[in-house]
């Protein structure tokens, strides 16, 4: 048995780690501002708000983490790394935010039964300092390199986003108007949006997990272009899975008509894959047909 192994494991900016650190900073940071704004206008809708951008600041955390995590080498335990922490944090930040929807949606539904005086001053003042911080650790997180695992932590930021334009929203029209029934109202609204999103993102990492082939990339299509490389003449066992963001990998049996230049196959098949599907990771393992076999087959390709 012989095969081939390209490994690479360090594709990760040296700034995915830095920028979710950035966020943290900021997301935690107006947390406790907006607590204690909360507190001293006895604004009860701030002070939960000031709870979730805690949740969240705890999401950019693991994130945080896990980007650590996934930058650690192979060892003799896990083999590939540690690269599938990023999945997991992901996994961890899309359930954190169904339990915060879940929160806001029985919240909202006593605001329905049981509406409560807001200060729509206030609540405005505090609600756009929050929308200018959520701004910039939106663009801070964007910036940054795009996995699965910092999409998981601006789906977060831009839920909070989402929250303080809704509640400037909500302070605006309960300051001219007094119609406080409109605070459940958008929060229902924004609690579709993120439902929404999550969903996406779970689906995503679901994936993943279950190791199923890339949504962009075609198993037949892929097992079809390797065939047609000068001096393979079939493929079976063609897994293609997902390590972690941007790093699919993939293994094979590869029947060849002769080792003689398999070496020239394997560069050939490295290339296209990168190519074409953009897959690094490749594993190969070269199989001879037997003599009969690779004898009718010359025959009827007229070799």
């Amino acid at each position: 048995m012989s095969g081939h192994h390209h490994h690479d494991h360090n594709h990760h900016s040296p700034s995915s780690g830095k920028v979710l650190y950035i966020a943290l900073a900021l997301t935690f940071g107006f947390a406790i501002v907006e607590f204690v704004g909360g507190w001293i206008a006895n604004s009860l809708a701030l002070m939960g708000d000031s709870g979730h951008m805690v949740t969240d600041a705890g999401a950019l955390l693991i994130a945080a983490i896990a980007s650590w995590l996934s930058k650690k080498p192979p060892t003799s335990t896990h083999s590939y790394g540690l690269l599938r922490a990023e999945v997991v944090a992901a996994l961890v930040n899309g359930l954190f935010m169904l339990v915060i929807v879940f929160a806001l949606v029985s919240l909202s539904i006593q605001r329905f039964q049981n509406p409560e005086s807001v200060d729509g001053h206030s609540v405005m003042i505090i609600a756009a300092i929050g929308l200018v911080i959520n701004i910039v650790v939106a663009y801070v997180l964007s910036r940054g390199e795009e996995n699965i695992n910092t999409k998981a932590a601006l789906l977060h930021v831009m839920a909070d986003l989402l929250g303080s334009i809704a509640a400037l929203a909500t302070g605006i029209i309960i300051y001219f108007t007094n119609w406080v029934i409109v605070d459940p109202i958008l929060t229902l609204c924004i609690c579709f949006l993120i439902l929404f999103s999550t969903f996406h993102l779970l689906k995503e990492v679901l994936q993943i997990i279950m190791e199923a082939v890339p949504s962009h990339i075609s198993l037949n299509e892929v097992g079809i272009k390797m065939a047609s490389i000068k001096n393979i003449i079939s493929v079976h066992d063609l897994h293609i899975w997902t390590l972690s963001s941007g790093k699919i990998a993939l293994s094979a049996h590869v029947i060849v008509k002769d080792f003689d230049h398999w070496q020239n196959a394997i560069e050939e098949c490295k290339s296209m894959l990168h190519e074409s599907f953009h897959i690094d990771h490749v594993t190969l393992q070269p199989e001879l047909l037997e003599a009969q076999i690779l004898h009718r087959y010359n025959e009827n390709s007229g070799v």
